[in-house]
């Protein structure tokens, strides 16, 4: 059975950091890990994804040069250094895996973890 389980959620001040993992168990994933957030009432919406082969990175514009995504092979995990947090950061963080269509799709990821809170206060 397929798990991706995240941790490393929390409240944080405004300009604070946090670093989310993703653990992955029951198979390698040999493809694309992507994170996404969903907000309070709103929609899920891409962060970051990283290619597990090459290490080629893609990111939402609103997290480009405080958020970097990094992944490690020998532990089969991915992670979110997310730097200088804003409010609007705020949201339940999910790991996905192994795509089928495009990266920020949330649509295209078969598998998800549960998520992980991050809540940044003004």
């Amino acid at each position: 059975q397929v798990q991706l389980v995240e941790s490393g959620g929390g409240l944080v001040q405004t300009g604070g950091s946090l670093r989310l993992s993703c653990a992955a168990s029951g198979r390698t994933f040999s493809t694309i890990m992507g994170w996404f957030r969903q907000a309070s009432g709103k929609d899920r919406e891409f962060v970051a994804a990283i290619n597990w082969g090459d290490s080629l990175t893609y990111y939402e514009d609103s997290v480009k040069g405080r958020f970097t995504i990094s992944r490690d092979n020998a532990k089969n995990a991915v992670y979110l250094q997310m730097n200088s947090l804003k409010p609007e950061d705020t949201a339940v963080y999910y790991c996905a895996a192994d795509p089928r269509g495009p990266v920020s799709d949330y649509e295209s990821y078969d598998y998800w973890g549960q998520g992980t809170q991050v809540t940044v206060s003004s």
